[in-house]
């Protein structure tokens, strides 16, 4: 595959944002996780549905979105439908758990998620009126961004894969000292029993 339709499938991927389906259990809670990174706007959307598509206007659920370190970013009882944002405050999953309020219609019920991070969380519209560009200008603006965050992106996933690589060194070197050390623990003690068992053969043979 050549490099350029691949930049295109990268740019339409984070224009377009992420929006997921959900079943609800008839008991407990469901949750979707989202990685991104840190100082990222994220802009999110759910509404409750039935399977065949229709609105239900009496059952609700409870939903919470949290942070990597556990911190609650928003948190709604007895909703359909609502919105929520924040900017994240550092890299790694985050993550919104759902619960239907009725168990006894749990698994009749499905959720709706929109989730919209970065360059897919900007209000296009409001920034082409206050900056007096549309057509060609504002779309060349949208795929500026798009690009930015690939990059950013990219830098992110390098430090990362760098990060995991010390880490998989120091495991790898921490493992080579211990079994070097088993070794020479292991030598130590054959060599102390043969000598011991040497000179108690030698003490018995002088008796």
């Amino acid at each position: 595959m050549k490099p350029v339709p691949i930049l295109l499938l990268m740019l339409v991927l984070v224009q377009n944002g992420e929006s997921v389906w959900l079943s609800l259990p008839e008991s407990g809670v469901k949750c979707v996780r989202e990685e991104i990174h840190n100082n990222v706007v994220v802009i999110g959307e759910y509404l409750v549905m039935t399977f065949e598509g229709r609105l239900h206007s009496n059952p609700t659920i409870s939903v919470t979105v949290t942070s990597p370190n556990g911190n609650i970013l928003h948190h709604k009882e007895n909703v359909t439908h609502e919105e929520f944002s924040f900017t994240s405050s550092g890299s790694g999953l985050y993550m919104a758990c759902f619960l239907s309020d009725h168990p006894d219609i749990g698994g009749k019920l499905s959720v709706s998620i929109d989730w919209r991070v970065g360059v897919a969380a900007k209000d296009w519209d409001s920034i082409a009126k206050k900056e007096h560009i549309d057509g060609v200008e504002l779309e060349l603006r949208k795929l500026e961004g798009a690009v930015d965050a690939i990059h950013e992106n990219m830098i992110y996933r390098m430090r990362r894969e760098a990060k995991m690589r010390g880490v998989s060194e120091t495991t790898n070197s921490r493992v080579a000292l211990y079994s070097i050390s088993s070794l020479s623990i292991c030598i130590l003690a054959s060599c102390a029993q043969l000598w011991y068992l040497t000179r108690f053969f030698r003490n018995k043979k002088l008796i």
